[in-house]
This record gives C-alpha cells, sequence and structure tokens, in this order.
C-alpha cells in the first residue's frame, strides 16, 4: 500500500478520500499456458460507524481466484489495491463470493495525484483498481475473478473463528499488531470519507 501510494502517478486523493473500503491484494499470480488463472490472498478494511465515516477499521482477510480460456503464455506477479466506493460493496462482500466485472463493476481507476474525481470512472464502478506489475503480461485485468473471504485466515490472524461481517461492519474488532502499519498507512493518506460531504 505504502509503495502505491508512493508512486508518481498514484490513486487521485480525491478518489481515496470517496473509498469506504481498501482491499489490498499483493503479489497476486497470474498465470497461463493454455488455460489462464489468478489467485492471490490479502486484506479488506473499512472505514469505521454505520456509514462507513469513521477511522479506518481492523481488516478481514481475503482470497482473490479466477481463471480464463484462450490461447495465452505466460506469468505475472501484480499488486492490486481496490477501492470499494459504495455501501453496497462492503455489505455483500463478507457473506459470500463476489464476482468482479459481474456482481460488481471494476474499472481501472484514473491516476495522478491531482486527477479529478469528477472524472466519474471512480464513481461509475463500484471498484475502481489499481496496480503495480512485475513480470511479463501486463493489461489482464480482474474482471471474471472472485473476491471472498478467506475465514481460515481470519482465524489464524485473530486466534479464533471471526465471521467476516463482524470484523467489517463492527466496530468493536480491534487492529491486530500485524496489521497496524497498514491501518496507520491509511489513516495518514486518507483519514476523513468525504464521500457524503
Amino acid at each position: 500500500m505504502k509503495e502505491i501510494l508512493n508512486a508518481p502517478d498514484s490513486i487521485p486523493q480525491s478518489v481515496l478520500d470517496k473509498a469506504d473500503c481498501i482491499v489490498v491484494l499483493p503479489s497476486v499470480v497470474k498465470f497461463a499456458l493454455g488455460i489462464g488463472g489468478s489467485y492471490g490472498r490479502g486484506a479488506m478494511t473499512c472505514r469505521g460507524g454505520k456509514d462507513f465515516q469513521g477511522k479506518w477499521g481492523a481488516p478481514t482477510m481475503m482470497a482473490l481466484e479466477g481463471g480464463s480460456v484462450g490461447l495465452q503464455l505466460g506469468g505475472e506477479v501484480t499488486d492490486f489495491v481496490l477501492l470499494l466506493m459504495n455501501s453496497r460493496s462492503p455489505s455483500s462482500i463478507p457473506s459470500s463470493k463476489v464476482k468482479l466485472g459481474g456482481d460488481a463493476s471494476v474499472a481501472a481507476g484514473p491516476v495522478g495525484r491531482t486527477a479529478s474525481a469528477e472524472t466519474d470512472v471512480a464513481m461509475q464502478a463500484e471498484t475502481p483498481t489499481y496496480s503495480r506489475a512485475r513480470g511479463l503480461f501486463g493489461g489482464v485485468s480482474l474482471a471474471g475473478s472472485t473476491l471472498r473471504p478467506n475465514n481460515d485466515a481470519n482465524k489464524h490472524l485473530y486466534g479464533k473463528e471471526m465471521p467476516t461481517k463482524d470484523i467489517v461492519m463492527g466496530d468493536a474488532t480491534p487492529v491486530p499488531p500485524s496489521a497496524e502499519t497498514l491501518i496507520a498507512t491509511l489513516d495518514k493518506a486518507s483519514p476523513v470519507n468525504k464521500s457524503k460531504n
């Protein structure tokens, strides 16, 4: 997250400030040998409070999986950041698998710190995405992949069964030590949700 925020053409502040939740998926592996696929694990954190107006809260662990068919050859590792821009997204993701590009619209988010939110890209797509790639592919989107809660990872992180919805929608879950840097980075980068202003 720090590396993406520090990039010269990063997520515009005006877009970041209107996100209700953020999904960070480092090192998503995309592979292809005739049939392609993607696989990644990461975390989702949402702003606290009923209307997502509070500080960034405890993360829930997420899994990204997907596949595509076609003539492909290569492999890539990409870091993704997905911004959830409306309250429907965070309430639907914890309860089931969400198909990106199907259940939740996705689009490449606008870039550049001074890019205007009036471009409406972020507002038209429920989930603008940002990526940092290193590898062979380039230009492969997450449309068609599924994003789902990773309950086993949540149990490992919190030391007990924790329903994803309770973590995301409740303000009582403390931020685990391993997530403090992520939450501090987001609190510094975007301390206030300006989507309702």
